[in-house]
């Protein structure tokens, strides 16, 4: 119940704070949309006529993708960084249940907010496009779920670094591009990248979305990369956030910004 509670609290915080910072969250969708539309025009003007058709839904599957990890992995970093400029991040350590577990609830709830996003931007570009995809919920709901626990697991790793280094503006700047390379990339370039966070993901999702493959189609050892993918970088992040938590308390940091 506890658990509900909190994350009942933190998608009402969300919600409002997009709400009450509407200019805001308009200018985040239409410069995404923008640079959509960016892309969209390159690969009409330059691109090859022959492919271009496959192009296109390449971009739309790799920009919504792009947008989602941006929004799933830099957040809770930038919700660190404004609980700190806000005075309230050594309050919510004080918390009985810990900042990991309302830093964990909070990501929830900004990536369900953040997913009604994602597939509204998804059906405008395929709108805007002509382009309409294969939108088979039961077989890209799985990959998406465990795709989204490896994306949680960079979060806390981005997520415990603020706490300690407390100015990462920069570095999440960065990131971004990192993110970019990262989901543009496809995996027949650079077979190893399906060891990286959330990159088996979205190749999967590209096959299910443009190829029309299923879920029985999958392959057992896709699925053992995207398990292992997800418990990994979950414990891997959640590991990391914690010591830096117990670091920066130690050290009287989380008073301080």
């Amino acid at each position: 119940m506890q658990w509900f509670n909190l994350f009942n609290a933190n998608i009402r915080k969300e919600y409002i704070e997009l709400k009450r910072y509407l200019p805001n969250t308009l200018a985040m969708l239409f410069t995404f949309y923008f640079v959509f539309l960016g892309m969209f025009f390159g690969i009409q003007v330059i691109g090859d006529p022959s492919v271009q058709d496959i192009n296109t839904q390449y971009a739309i599957v790799n920009y919504v993708f792009w947008f989602l990890t941006i929004m799933v992995i830099q957040d809770i970093g930038w919700q660190v960084i404004n609980e700190g400029m806000r005075d309230t991040l050594e309050q919510l350590s004080m918390s009985p249940m810990g900042i990991w577990k309302i830093m964990t609830t909070r990501l929830l709830a900004t990536t369900l907010l953040n997913f009604i996003i994602v597939v509204f931007l998804l059906f405008l570009s395929m709108l805007t496009t002509g382009q309409w995809l294969n939108i088979d919920v039961g077989t890209l709901l799985p990959i998406l779920l465990l795709t989204l626990i490896s994306m949680f697991g960079i979060g806390f790793i981005i997520a415990g670094i603020s706490i300690v280094l407390k100015q990462v503006q920069a570095f999440l700047q960065i990131l971004q591009f990192i993110l970019a390379g990262l989901t543009f990339v496809p995996l027949t370039v650079a077979p190893f990248l399906a060891f990286f966070p959330f990159v088996k993901g979205v190749d999967l999702v590209r096959s299910v979305m443009i190829d029309g493959v299923t879920l029985s189609q999958i392959q057992a050892t896709d699925w053992a990369i995207l398990s292992v993918n997800a418990v990994v970088y979950f414990v891997l992040g959640l590991f990391i956030f914690l010591y830096c938590e117990r670091f920066a308390m130690k050290r009287g940091l989380l008073a301080h910004y």
